[in-house]
């Protein structure tokens, strides 16, 4: 065993590091490349669902403007999770949405496995990230009250631009279209100000 180990140590310092940093720069890429794929999948294949949002507004200087979303989903009841063991710390959860009369996708129930849903209910994918998996000091089970994360929470827009979102926060007239698989994974396709789209999100 020593020696297959001694001789795989050569054989790794004999590679030129050229060699190294490209199959580095290569699996990167190709890294970035399914995570583009993936992406598109999402905003093809998806549902459409339109979220209340409550955005709040801080500056990237880096980056430009980005605004962290915050939904009416975002804080959700357990309701029969409460007190049921939690698989770890921060675990997924699956939120059925239903529309209300005004087109707006809003919480029905949680569950921590996929559950049926029947058309126009949608099951959206999340992660909690604040309650949940950490209440009292026994083993770890959901809390009555759940912070949930869904991949949603940020959406970059051109400098300048995002003082003008955290305007129709204050006024409650800004709201996302998101894409929903079947899986549950979603993404943001569109911000809406006041019902009209004004940013879409490219499919690449």
């Amino acid at each position: 065993m020593m020696e297959l180990t001694a001789s795989v140590t050569k054989l790794w310092q004999r590679i030129p590091k050229a060699v190294l940093f490209g199959v580095a720069v290569l699996l990167q890429c190709a890294l970035l490349v399914l995570m583009v794929a993936d992406r598109m999948q999402i905003l093809r294949e998806g549902r459409e669902v339109t979220l209340q949002t409550q955005p709040v507004d801080p500056r990237d200087l880096l980056r430009g403007d980005y605004v962290v979303l915050r939904y009416d989903i975002s804080q959700l009841p357990a309701g029969a999770l409460a007190g049921q063991p939690a698989a770890e710390r921060k675990p997924v959860v699956f939120v059925k949405l239903a529309p209300n009369a005004n087109g707006l996708y809003e919480a029905v129930s949680v569950h921590s496995e996929p559950v049926t849903v029947t058309a126009p209910e949608v099951l959206i994918r999340g992660r909690v990230s604040y309650y949940g998996g950490s209440c009292g000091a026994g083993p770890r089970v959901f809390c009555e009250k759940l912070a949930i994360k869904y991949g949603l929470e940020s959406y970059f827009v051109p400098e300048g631009e995002g003082k003008k979102l955290e305007q129709a926060r204050n006024q409650q007239k800004l709201r996302v279209v998101a894409a929903v698989l079947p899986s549950g994974r979603a993404a943001i396709k569109r911000l809406l100000l006041d019902g009209e789209p004004v940013y879409e999100e490219p499919l690449y």
